[in-house]
């Protein structure tokens, strides 16, 4: 059995300390325990000891950015194997093995192939192994260690921006703090001062200064004043390696703007200021602007003006224009001339938002003296009042004055004014005035009942200067006087029941005024005095403006009276008492038990009195036999005649064929010759009976003529409106006119009142009748007619 040659396997691991400004190399070896192994060999069995040796090196750092000519020497690998013969093979892995670090495979030296940038990456982990290059096996277990790449100064202190803007109160105390900057740097901070930074101000002395150490700037002077210099531009230096000699810097710049505080008073630039206004200027009307300068901005620069004292406080004002900070100066009364000239006031401005840290430095207002003088202007003139109110009877005589209106010229001149009377708020001339002194008076009786108030307006004009005028109202009211009598409130149906008991109330009656006294209405009724006493009816005053009217006896008789006048006075209590006499119409009508009417049929008053019942029943016979008789007449004589044209193919000179010429008196179906007997019958429109129109149309009603006593007249407008009439049917038809007139010159034409036959009529005046007949003349009054 072979024996091992090997039993123990040394274990080397790589490790590299950083020891701050000590950039020195080591060597680590670094040894497993000894490990015992027994076992059978070639000299009788003794136990043999080995001990494992570790892998060697003797570089840790590597520096960056090396510019040599020659590749930078990292370090060494080797084994304890290694006998020099060249049988072992070094192999490198890891963060940058075979790129940026190269192995020689047979020594283990290993070289930096390119140069490194400690910020781009600081440390790199590898791996290494030895292996035989006859049997490929490792003779020695893989291993770890770290290259670390030691920093150079060569990145200067970079600032997080480029420009800083910050703001500080005005007049803040040294020392106070404005904003802090800072800067860092690439380098490595734990090894040497390659990064260690310091402040430095290069630009805006001697106002600020800078901490070397945090970046934090701060005021160095005091009482910086933003009225002087509001912007500052301050340079700050950033410098590693302490500051030192060098090292590597950079900069950046800080705008700092000092912000506005409350720290100066409003001030007039001009003590005086000088003003005017016409008089006639109304409340309200600016006269001009005063400022108070304030070298403050926003809130700090707002001003309040107001009027501290003067004549003219009173009649003037001031207010601020928040926009420009500029007070202005009002109207506030009407002005007068003539009574005063000249107001001087005293203006003061006054901060509106005072800062307690300055009040030491005085009070923050100022004042300024304003003189504003008042122009004499022509004025028109002037009413004693706003508005006259005028009261007059309603029977005062014509000419009367009723009142006076006062107008005066507010001028200094007072000029003198002559008056009138806007006509057009008196279109019917009821009032006049007297030019020379305002008087008004009637030109015109009044009527309160027509007019209760007239509003007119009286005008003043100056007679030097027509130009100048004003108007006033008048308002003149129509005062009532007792001049109207009262009479029935309506029209008042009354009926009495045959039946009626005595004391029985048939209606309550009411009276009304136009009149209107102070006190109310009060109404009196009684019956004229040759009725004072009526033996039917009687009147009971209610006392409240209404009276009952009652009967006086049991029964009443439509036949003996069917109607009852009584006449009733009324009259009022205003003074001088009015009446009037209205009569109460009175029906005697039929009624049931209990009242009601039934009928109060005026018919049964036409008849003769005393008439009895059967004579009653008699003449109503009469009236029937009489209807049947007519009846009959009318049923015999309704026969078909003969047609004028027996063939419509017997075509002869001047005959037409209407289909259409009526059936005389005794067609009862073509129209009611009643209706050309009654002048008050209305005619109805109606369709043509013996042709169907295609279109319904629409029947229009005429305007009535039944009073037009001129016959002719009513014939032609009733042909011109059937001319016209767009609804009627495009054919000949028969137009009723419903009334021929009376006393005509023609007489009847009807056969029914005629004493003479067909046979011996003669119609030769037909042609005397105008071209309307002519057609008919020629039919009947010619020999050779068809009646042949």
């Amino acid at each position: 059995m072979r024996t091992y040659s090997f039993l123990t396997v040394l274990l080397w691991s790589c490790m590299f300390h950083v020891i701050h400004m000590m950039p020195s190399q080591k060597r680590t070896n670094k040894h497993s325990r000894s490990e015992r192994i027994t076992g059978l060999s070639e000299n009788g069995g003794k136990t043999l000891h080995r001990t494992k040796r570790g892998w060697m090196w003797n570089q840790f750092f590597l520096l960056e950015e090396y510019t040599g000519p020659d590749t930078q020497y990292v370090g060494k690998l080797h084994t304890d194997q290694d006998k020099g013969d060249g049988n072992l093979k070094y192999i490198l892995t890891g963060d940058g093995a075979g790129s940026l670090f190269i192995i020689d495979e047979n020594t283990g030296d290993i070289h930096a192939a390119k140069k490194l940038d400690r910020e781009e990456k600081s440390l790199y982990v590898l791996r290494a192994k030895a292996i035989d290059r006859k049997t490929g096996r490792q003779v020695e277990p893989e291993s770890e260690f770290i290259i670390k790449i030691h920093d150079i100064n060569d990145n200067e202190p970079k600032f997080t921006k480029d420009l800083y803007t910050a703001s500080i109160p005005e007049m803040s105390g040294v020392g106070t703090s404005v904003i802090q900057v800072t800067a860092t740097d690439a380098d490595d901070a734990n090894y040497g001062n390659s990064a260690k930074v310091v402040y430095s101000i290069l630009q805006g002395q001697p106002y600020f200064s800078v901490d070397p150490e945090t970046g934090i700037i701060k005021t160095a002077l005091p009482d910086m004043s933003r009225e002087n210099r509001e912007q500052y531009q301050v340079v700050i230096q950033a410098k590693d390696m302490g500051g030192q000699m060098g090292g590597l810097s950079g900069t950046t710049t800080v705008n700092i703007t000092l912000t506005d505080v409350n720290d100066n008073p409003p001030r007039f630039p001009q003590s005086t200021y000088q003003f005017s206004s016409p008089e006639s200027a109304p409340p309200g009307t600016p006269l001009g602007r005063i400022k108070a300068n304030d070298p403050d901005v926003g809130e700090n620069a707002e001003t309040e003006y107001s009027i501290s004292n003067g004549d003219g406080s009173d009649m003037f004002d001031i207010v601020t224009d928040k926009d420009t900070q500029e007070g202005i100066i009002t109207v506030k009364k009407h002005l007068d001339f003539e009574n005063k000239m000249l107001y001087t006031l005293r203006v003061e401005a006054t901060n509106t938002h005072p800062d307690p840290r300055f009040l030491q430095l005085g009070p923050f207002k100022d004042t300024a003296l304003v003189k504003i003088s008042v122009e004499d202007i022509d004025e028109p003139p002037v009413f004693s009042r706003p508005w006259y109110l005028i009261e007059v009877d309603e029977g005062a005589k014509e000419g009367s004055i009723i009142g006076q209106v006062v107008a005066q010229d507010p001028d200094i001149t007072k000029n003198a004014i002559k008056y009138s009377v806007d006509r057009h708020t008196d279109l019917d001339r009821i009032f006049n005035i007297y030019s020379g002194n305002g008087s008004l008076f009637i030109a015109k009786p009044l009527d309160r009942e027509e007019t209760p108030w007239h509003n007119i307006t009286v005008i003043a004009t100056e007679i030097n200067n027509p130009r100048q005028s004003s108007q006033i109202p008048v308002f003149i009211r129509i005062l009532d006087i007792n001049d109207h009598a009262p009479e029935f409130a309506k029209y008042y149906e009354t009926f009495v029941c045959e039946n009626a008991k005595a004391g029985q109330l048939i209606q309550t009656v009411s009276a009304v005024d136009k009149d209107e006294p102070p006190q109310g209405h009060k109404f009196f009724f009684e019956l004229v005095p040759e009725f004072a006493v009526h033996p039917n009816f009687s009147i009971v005053d209610n006392k409240d403006n209404t009276a009952g009217i009652m009967t006086r006896r049991n029964g009443y008789s439509r036949s003996k009276m069917s109607t009852y006048l009584l006449p009733i006075i009324i009259f009022d209590n205003d003074y001088p008492i009015q009446s009037s006499t209205g009569t109460l119409t009175i029906r005697v009508c039929a009624c049931d038990s209990w009242g009601n009417m039934q009928s109060c049929n005026a018919a049964a008053l036409l008849l003769p009195a005393g008439l009895s019942t059967g004579a009653l029943v008699a003449i109503l016979l009469c009236i029937i036999i009489l209807l049947l008789v007519v009846l009959f007449t009318a049923l015999k004589r309704q026969r078909k005649k003969e047609p004028l044209i027996i063939s419509k193919d017997d075509v002869r000179d001047n005959i037409v064929t209407y289909n259409d010429e009526g059936g005389g008196e005794e067609d009862t179906q073509a129209f009611d010759i009643g209706t050309l007997r009654n002048p008050e019958a209305r005619e109805e429109s109606k369709m043509r009976r013996d042709v169907i129109p295609e279109t319904i149309f629409q029947i229009r009603r005429t305007a009535p003529l039944w009073e037009n006593i001129d016959v002719q007249d009513f014939i032609h407008r009733r042909l011109k409106e059937n001319d016209l009439d767009p609804a009627a049917p495009p054919y000949d038809s028969l137009a009723t006119y419903a009334y021929e007139g009376n006393d005509s010159i023609a007489n009847s034409l009807s056969s029914l009142e005629s004493f003479t036959t067909e046979g011996n009529q003669d119609y030769d005046y037909l042609s005397d009748w105008g071209p309307r007949f002519k057609k008919l003349a020629d039919m009947y009054g010619g020999e050779d007619s068809d009646r042949d």
